[in-house]
């Protein structure tokens, strides 16, 4: 599957992965700060963004996704970054592919283990938006808000609405997403990582102290798969770290990769 993406600036290739419901529009203005020193590539996961739909959906898939897209970009001593979703499956890749062609790794408030399905209402709360009906992106809030009820999750979750072209679709928003497929699939984001497997490139995890991604005592699951794995704790944030603190975000990030 060949990935969209953008890109920002020279250097070593940094890589970075978005979470489940977003895409990389979510990390431009962090892309473009640290293009000032790398080149950054921000990808669109399959059925996000403006990549490709499918039906197939899994970790291992979007692993290998991003192997041909290493292999056809010809990258190589990069770094990677996944949030969340994107964090498992740069944690996959690591597993399963060519680990040595990462130099350095950073996983966003995700541990390497299986969680509980707990993405269903807000699957089931975007599903119950007509889209051939809402006339705005307010309506849309509102509506939405009777399942969500965190006014920056529906920000988040409604960036995937566009106003698709006449010729395209009788709609007047379309979602940029592949809802059908995120939601018959929920089971396949919330498994754990490969078994019998050990990374020892220097591995940064970033995890928000008001989000209950990352715990107090997965350190030992992390370690048991990241032989070079250091945490950090980011106070005042929750599972959008990167969002909700992005300068001490970037500083921490930084001082890793450098260092």
């Amino acid at each position: 599957m060949e990935l969209h993406y953008k890109t920002f600036g020279e250097g070593q290739p940094l890589l970075i992965l978005h979470g489940l419901f977003g895409s990389s529009d979510n990390w431009l203005t962090l892309g473009r700060k640290l293009a000032e020193q790398y080149k950054v590539y921000l990808i669109d996961q399959r059925n996000h963004g403006r990549s490709p739909w499918s039906n197939d959906w899994d970790y291992q898939l979007m692993a290998e996704d991003l192997l041909k897209f290493v292999q056809t970009h010809q990258l190589d001593d990069f770094i990677l970054v996944g949030h969340s979703m994107g964090g498992k499956t740069a944690m996959n890749y690591a597993a399963r592919y060519y680990p040595s062609k990462i130099q350095k790794l950073v996983v966003v408030d995700i541990a390497p283990k299986s969680y509980p399905i707990h993405h269903d209402q807000i699957v089931a709360g975007l599903r119950a938006l007509d889209l051939g009906q809402i006339n705005s992106r307010k309506e849309a809030d509102e509506q939405l808000a009777n399942y969500v009820e965190e006014v920056g999750v529906r920000q988040f979750l409604l960036k995937n609405l566009y106003r698709p072209k006449a010729e395209e679709s009788a709609k007047k928003f379309d979602w940029r997403i592949n809802l059908q497929v995120i939601g018959d699939n929920l089971d396949k984001m919330s498994v754990g990582l490969p078994e019998n497997f050990e990374f020892e490139k220097p591995t940064l995890f970033i995890r928000g102290l008001r989000s209950n991604y990352i715990k107090d005592g997965d350190e030992a699951v992390i370690q048991r798969y990241f032989l070079n794995a250091v945490i950090h704790s980011v106070a005042e944030a929750g599972h959008w770290v990167h969002a909700e603190k992005p300068q001490e975000f970037l500083d921490t990030l930084l001082e890793f990769i450098q260092s």
